[in-house]
Order: C-alpha cells, then sequence, then structure tokens
C-alpha cells in the first residue's frame, strides 16, 4: 500500500507500533510470527491491546495489516540464506530447545500461518517453501547445538 494512501492515524499506530513494539524483536522473523500471532484466528482481525487502547480500533487494526504485509512480504521475497539466517536467528536468541521446534515446525508445519490472510497465493507458496528448505538446512545445525549443550550438562570423569 503506498504511503500516501495510508490515512494519518494509520501511520501514527503503524510508527507506534514498529518504536514500541517492532523495534524490541530481535529479527524480521520473530517480527512475522508476533504480528502473525495478533490476528485472531476464529475472525481473521488483528488485535492489539497497546495500540487499541491508543488508536481507534480500525487504525489499529490496519497498522497491524500493514506492518505484517510488509514483513511477509520482506522475508518471502528475500533469498534463501537471508531466510535461513532470519530463522536461525530467531531460533537461537530465545528458543531453549531448538531441536523440539524443529520437530513442532516440521509435523505441525506451524509456520503455515505465518502468512497475511488473502496474499498472493504464489508468494505464499514460495514463502511455504523456503521455509520448509531453510527448516532442512538448518536442522544439522540445530542438532549440533543441542548435543553440545546436552553434553555439557554432563558430569566430567572425576566429579
Amino acid at each position: 500500500m503506498p504511503a500516501t494512501s495510508i490515512p494519518t492515524d494509520v501511520e501514527f499506530a503503524l510508527r507506534d507500533l514498529h518504536t514500541r513494539t517492532l523495534a524490541k524483536l530481535k529479527g524480521d522473523f520473530a517480527r512475522l510470527i508476533y504480528l502473525a500471532s495478533t490476528r485472531n484466528y476464529n475472525s481473521g482481525h488483528y488485535e492489539h491491546d497497546g495500540l487499541s487502547f491508543r488508536f481507534a480500533q480500525p487504525a489499529a487494526e490496519m497498522a497491524l495489516d500493514i506492518a505484517h504485509r510488509e514483513i511477509f512480504l520482506s522475508l518471502a521475497l528475500s533469498p534463501l540464506p537471508l531466510l535461513v539466517q532470519e530463522l536461525e536467528q530467531y531460533v537461537f536468541s530465545g528458543c531453549e530447545q531448538p531441536d523440539e521446534l524443529l520437530s513442532t515446525w516440521k509435523d505441525l508445519q506451524a509456520y503455515r500461518v505465518l502468512p497475511p490472510a488473502h496474499d498472493d497465493p504464489l508468494t505464499v507458496s514460495l514463502f511455504l517453501s523456503n521455509v520448509k528448505v531453510a527448516l532442512a538446512l538448518v536442522e544439522p545445525t540445530w542438532r549440533n547445538r543441542s548435543n553440545q549443550r546436552s553434553a555439557s550438562r554432563l558430569p566430567s570423569p572425576g566429579q
């Protein structure tokens, strides 16, 4: 959506969302996951108590929708190595058991809820396919780091 067609209240809400919330998240993959989680899966509407408190609900919802689409498109159209890097940053910045996340994401394909609703089907397919490939590419790294952490917790023979 071109910046000139965004109503002023939505621009303010979008700026607020970026500075107060999204800037505190590490990486675009974390931001995408956060924004997707603000969408009510029953109604499809975005809900954010902080934005709705400061701005009218329609402005808050539109700001969340715009931010979600921007970050999604940025990741969906990025080169695969960048997507892999974003995924690794997300996993290693706060996940205590990356191998569990890997298994869950591979089995449940939780990443399928990340694209915005009603987005271009080809872009969504490209994104989902690239995430699947990225998961396969980072799996050995996750497994190695997980094994190293487990090994470092074991007592040494002299203990």
